[in-house]
């Protein structure tokens, strides 16, 4: 090729990739380091595999929307302590059965932070935790919990509730939208928001009837919280009998 045509296509190279640099660097959109391009909008569908043994394979979200996802392993061993968590309200009470949804995401949530470290980080809601890793949003939260639920539904342990696609409310709303995991109750076919971005990762999260849950005005996730959502320290303290004595299964809703 002769002398002047290299030259020629060395400049043309040149000016495209400066072309290029100057389009990355003044014209496309500044990355929010908290919603990046890998982000998603709404919570993912659940993602796991029950092996043979017992153990559990199964995704995690976290760092806002899902920005990291991460495969863990929950083993057999691990499982059987959650399933020993839960046997702790044996009864077929409403009271009994949200309890023992809010100590499954409890203990699934404790298993997921045992192998991802990070998840410490995590704190109630989102304003003390930006820029963190390990950090959840309603997107992580609504994502991980849902595929909890569905393990544990999978598995035998939460034989009164199916597994609903997350709901979410004021969605139209940037500053206020806000997601949940659902569950229905078989019996009744009433849905129940099971939120667990209002309090750090390890913790119990709330469970609320869905439309009181939707219902912005009610803001029933706030103090004072309902007797259904007290915050016991160790399982066996959910579930006696003077308990479910004191509470309202119908929640007046």
């Amino acid at each position: 090729m002769p002398t002047r045509l290299i030259h020629f296509a060395l400049i043309v190279i040149a000016m495209v990739m400066a072309a290029n640099a100057w389009a990355d660097t003044e014209t496309s959109p500044v990355i929010n380091p908290f919603t990046t391009k890998s982000s998603i909008t709404r919570p993912l569908p659940p993602q796991y595999r029950i092996e043979a043994d017992g153990s559990v394979l199964l995704r995690l979200c976290f760092n806002s929307s899902c920005v990291r996802t991460r495969m863990l392993t929950f083993s057999a061993a691990d499982m059987k302590k959650v399933k020993e968590q839960l046997a702790y309200c044996p009864g077929q009470d409403l009271y009994d059965h949200l309890q023992r949804v809010r100590i499954a995401v409890w203990q699934m949530e404790v298993l997921a932070q045992k192998y991802e470290p990070l998840l410490a980080n995590d704190r109630e809601v989102n304003d003390r935790e930006y820029g963190v890793d390990g950090r959840m949003d309603c997107v992580d939260n609504a994502s991980n919990t849902t595929n909890y639920l569905a393990i544990l539904t999978d598995i035998g342990q939460l034989p009164s509730w199916q597994v609903e696609a997350s709901s979410v409310r004021l969605p139209l709303d940037f500053n206020s939208v806000h997601w949940t995991a659902v569950l229905k109750d078989k019996d009744t076919g009433k849905k129940w928001a099971v939120d667990s971005w209002f309090r750090p990762n390890g913790h119990l999260p709330f469970v609320l009837p869905l439309n009181v849950w939707k219902d912005d005005e009610i803001q029933g996730w706030l103090p004072p919280y309902d007797t259904l959502n007290p915050n016991p320290l160790v399982s066996n303290e959910f579930c006696p009998s003077e308990r479910r004595a004191e509470s309202d299964p119908s929640l007046k809703y």
